[in-house]
């Protein structure tokens, strides 16, 4: 009954345990680099460093030998799997693992019965870790909740997406939800320096130039395991043609994929952005998707490209299309929840939209107008029937209703438009904001104009 699931050995100073294992305990010379490099203990762990902290939550189940379920939620590769092994082999808990790929309801309860007859029988939890758990069915998920709230098994369960969408409540309030971040640039070399030198990985057969280094860690993107499943077939390349050095052209050929010349912190990175908005407001599509298209293949943070796309929707769009905002704020939405690689089509949409809307400056040129005027000192009194009149004394000192001039509720005015001073005297006939007769612009230069009109009495409406 228990016919593809996994029990896995947790390493030294475990006891004895019978059975192969496809996670830790696979740690032969054939398994793949990743594989052989897992992190054995928490400390191992690369990044994660508030899942780390002294006194956190996660460090605390594993040092104080806690029994409680975790839901692990975060990109892949940033060690979901990694913190389930190391839970059961630092606490010396039996493994089992379920694919919610491949595990029905059957299976599912099969291993928490297994569980359940091993804690009777013999007094050991197990630990039951269950990869991409939001591709379980609300009934496979029910399945698990008996051995949850009886504690038979301690449920590890992973996933990629956001779990209050797709991870039933009951088992969301009986979990501790962790979050794992993205890993940075520099946990990814920590990880391919490490698998170089230690005798688990390459055991320093191999040297790894830097600008080969920093393609491989551009390509994988955060995730851990890309980067090893990356470096061992690099090391494989090299080992073919007699080297041991892994240099540039040896990797690009490895993962056939041309090392992209950009250089986060350098030109390139503003360069190739400025391109990107420049093809934008040039209303270049193509030349906007290439220029996007080699930014994330060069592993810039989707978040900054995002924040971009917003600013160019107001600068170089605005209210020639209103809707572009609120395309480029929820692709900036859409790559915080999802994340990559899957919100280059959110990027993608917005950078379309963008690029074929019709354009106007005339946003930009009004704020910066008007700023221009309050840093030259143009800023004046405001008129004493628009001062805030709430207070006792208003009346008085002529504000509000005691006014010469006294405030004009709009609403109750023709068109919903008053005559009536709003601008200070200082900049009366200033003219900051002016429309373009383009796109959804047009239809709004002609009201704008006849409302200015009405404002300040030149209109015979």
């Amino acid at each position: 009954m228990t016919e593809g699931l996994f029990e896995v050995d947790g390493g030294a100073g475990a006891k004895p345990r019978s059975g192969s294992g496809s996670l830790a305990g696979n740690t032969h010379s054939s398994a793949p680099l990743a594989v052989r490099m897992r992190p054995r203990t928490l400390d191992e762990l690369v990044g994660q460093q508030q899942l780390r902290a002294t006194g956190s939550p996660l460090r605390q189940l594993i040092e104080g030998d806690q029994s409680m379920s975790l839901l692990l939620w975060g990109p892949p590769g940033t060690g979901k799997t990694t913190i389930a092994s190391i839970l059961s082999g630092q606490t010396n808990r039996k493994f089992v693992e379920v694919s919610a790929v491949a595990a029905g309801v059957k299976e599912v309860r099969a291993a928490i019965d297994a569980a359940r007859a091993n804690l009777v029988n013999t007094g050991n939890e197990t630990v039951l870790f269950v990869d991409e758990v939001h591709r379980f069915t609300k009934a496979q998920q029910d399945a698990l909740l008996p051995g949850v709230e009886n504690r038979w098994v301690t449920l590890v369960a992973a996933t990629t997406e956001n779990p209050f969408f797709s991870v039933i409540s009951p088992l969301l309030s009986r979990s501790l939800l962790l979050r794992l971040e993205s890993l940075t640039d520099d946990d990814i070399r920590a990880v391919m320096q490490q698998a170089l030198t230690d005798e688990r990985g390459l055991a320093g057969t191999f040297t790894l130039d830097e600008d080969a280094l920093e393609h491989l860690v551009r390509l994988a993107g955060g995730d851990a395991r890309r980067s090893l499943t990356y470096l061992e077939a690099a090391a494989g390349a090299a080992q073919s043609s007699g080297s041991t050095t892994i240099d540039l052209a040896t990797a690009e050929t490895a993962v056939d994929q041309a090392a992209v010349r950009y250089d986060r912190q350098g030109d390139q990175h503003y360069d190739v952005i400025s391109a990107f908005i420049k093809s934008i407001r040039g209303s270049d599509v193509d030349a906007a998707l290439h220029y996007l298209a080699r930014m994330m293949a060069a592993g810039e943070d989707p978040r900054f490209i995002a924040r971009r796309l917003v600013i160019s929707a107001s600068e170089d769009i605005g209210l020639a299309d209103p809707t572009a905002l609120t395309t480029a704020v929820a692709a900036a939405q859409a790559v915080q929840l999802i994340g990559m690689p899957e919100a280059r089509l959110n990027l993608a949409q917005a950078t379309i939209a963008l690029a074929v809307a019709p354009k106007s400056n005339a946003v930009i040129r009004a704020i910066d107008a008007a700023s221009s005027d309050v840093r030259a000192g143009k800023i004046g009194q405001v008129p004493p029937h628009l001062r805030d009149a709430h207070y006792a004394g208003a009346k008085k000192v002529g504000h509000g209703p005691g006014a010469a001039k006294p405030y004009i509720y709009s609403h109750d005015e023709p068109f919903g438009i008053a005559e009536q001073q709003y601008a200070p005297d200082e900049i009366g006939d200033a003219r900051y904001y002016q429309p373009t007769s383009l796109g959804a612009e047009a239809t709004i230069k002609d009201r704008w104009e006849r409302v200015r009109r009405m404002i300040r009495g030149s209109d015979p409406r």
